[in-house]
C-alpha cells in the first residue's frame, strides 16, 4: 500500500469514529456526513498549520464545535441517545424489555446531567467501546489524565444514577 492509500484508510477509520460519535449525540445521519465532510475540508485547508501528532484530535474538535454550532443555531439541545442499541436476549420475558426501556430513559437522563466532558468520555469509553489509547488522541490527553478524567466522570455518573433511582423509588412507593 502507499502512503496515499494508507492515509486515506486512516482518515477514513477516524471519519467513521467521527460520524457514529455525532449521531450517539444526537446529530441526524445527513448532518453528521455534512459536519465530517466540513470538518475533512477544514482539515485539507489548514494541513500545513497542524501538528500531524495532533491531527486526529484537531478533526474530532472541529466536528464537535461544528456540531454545537449547528445546535445553537436550530436552539435544539444536545441529548443522547441510545435508540439505535438492542439488548436481546431470548429468555428475557416482555417485562424485561420493558424495564430495559425505562432503564435506558434513566441513563440517558443521567447522561443529559454531567458536564459535557464526563459524559463525552462515558460514551467514547463505554457506548463506543474505544480503547485509552484512541480516547487519548481523540481529546490530545495523555493516558494518566485521561484516566483521572474517566474515573471522575464514572464517579459523577454513579452519583446522578444512584440519586435518580432513589428518586424513582420513592415516587414507585407513593
Amino acid at each position: 500500500m502507499n502512503s496515499q492509500e494508507e492515509l486515506y484508510q486512516a482518515l477514513n477509520e477516524k471519519t467513521d469514529i467521527i460520524f457514529k460519535y455525532l449521531i450517539k449525540i444526537g446529530a441526524s445521519t445527513g448532518d453528521a456526513e455534512d459536519i465530517v465532510q466540513e470538518a475533512l475540508y477544514k482539515l485539507l485547508l489548514y494541513i500545513d498549520s497542524i501538528d500531524s501528532t495532533k491531527a486526529y484530535s484537531w478533526l474530532f474538535k472541529v466536528a464537535i464545535n461544528h456540531y454545537y454550532d449547528l445546535c445553537r443555531k436550530q436552539k435544539k439541545e444536545i441529548h443522547t441517545s441510545f435508540e439505535n442499541l438492542e439488548f436481546v436476549d431470548e429468555s428475557f420475558l416482555p417485562e424485561d424489555f420493558v424495564r430495559q426501556g425505562e432503564m435506558r430513559q434513566e441513563i440517558e437522563f443521567v447522561l443529559n446531567q454531567l458536564p459535557p466532558l464526563h459524559k463525552q468520555l462515558l460514551l467514547l469509553k463505554y457506548e463506543m467501546e474505544l480503547s485509552y489509547a484512541d480516547i487519548a488522541a481523540l481529546l490530545n490527553l495523555n493516558n494518566g489524565t485521561l484516566k483521572t478524567y474517566l474515573f471522575r466522570a464514572r464517579k459523577a455518573f454513579k452519583e446522578l444514577y444512584e440519586k435518580e433511582l432513589d428518586r424513582h423509588d420513592r415516587e414507585q412507593k407513593r
